[in-house]
Formats: structure tokens, C-alpha cells, sequence
């Protein structure tokens, strides 16, 4: 079992850029796949951001092709998401996340394990 905490999230202008953390605990980070999650505002489902393989194999939205970037580091047992170029459109609670084998090959599709609890990011004109 694995317990995910994030933090780094706030307010900042259009155009400008967060760091996303998630410190993971319990059980080796490697095991997993890992995962960026958000919520908009006034919607229940959770969107796949970033998603990042056990063997560093990474994947994106659409959305934020060029503009995020995910990465890990096991040894730390820690998930970051780089944001450049933030939106009106990226602002919601994002969400970490961690999943058995073949959660990252149904890009999330298929739900994930383990969750955080969310730090909320907002984007203002």
C-alpha cells in the first residue's frame, strides 16, 4: 500500500508556472505507475493529466502536450508536474495518484489505486 500527498499548488497569472509534488509513503514508488489527475471546477470526473510508467515511459493529455512535464525519482519516492504556460482551462484540484501493472498502458482509463487528497490549482487572467 502506498499513501500520496501533494502540495505545491496556489494562485498564479495566465502564462505562468507551478510545481506540483507528491511524496509518496509505504510501499517502493517503483512498483507503480504514477500519475496527475485534475478536476475542473463543477466537474466529477477526474481528467489523466501525465501519467509515468514503471520504466519511465511517460504520457500526456492532449491538453498539455509541450506545457507539463512529469517526472519521478524512486529514491525519493516523490511524483512531480512541471507546468509552464498555465491556462484558465488548468485551473482545478489535481490529484496524484498510483496504480498496479497496466494502469499507465489504459492511460488511466481503467482508475488507479491509490489517491491523495488534492492541492488545488488557480489560474487567473
Amino acid at each position: 500500500q502506498v499513501h500520496l500527498a501533494e502540495s505545491g499548488g496556489g494562485s498564479v497569472q495566465a502564462g505562468g508556472s507551478l510545481t506540483l509534488s507528491c511524496a509518496a509513503s509505504g510501499s517502493a514508488l517503483s512498483r507503480y505507475c504514477m500519475g496527475w489527475f485534475r478536476q475542473a471546477p463543477g466537474k466529477v470526473e477526474r481528467e489523466m493529466i501525465a501519467m509515468i510508467d514503471t520504466d519511465g515511459t511517460t504520457s500526456q493529455a492532449d491538453s498539455v502536450k509541450g506545457r507539463f512535464t512529469i517526472s519521478r525519482d524512486n529514491d525519493k519516492k516523490t511524483l512531480s508536474l512541471q507546468m509552464n504556460s498555465l491556462t484558465r482551462e488548468d485551473t482545478g484540484m489535481y490529484y496524484c495518484a498510483a496504480g498496479w501493472a497496466g494502469r499507465c498502458a489504459a492511460g488511466g482509463k481503467n482508475g488507479m489505486d491509490y489517491w491523495g487528497d488534492g492541492t488545488r490549482v488557480t489560474i487567473s487572467d
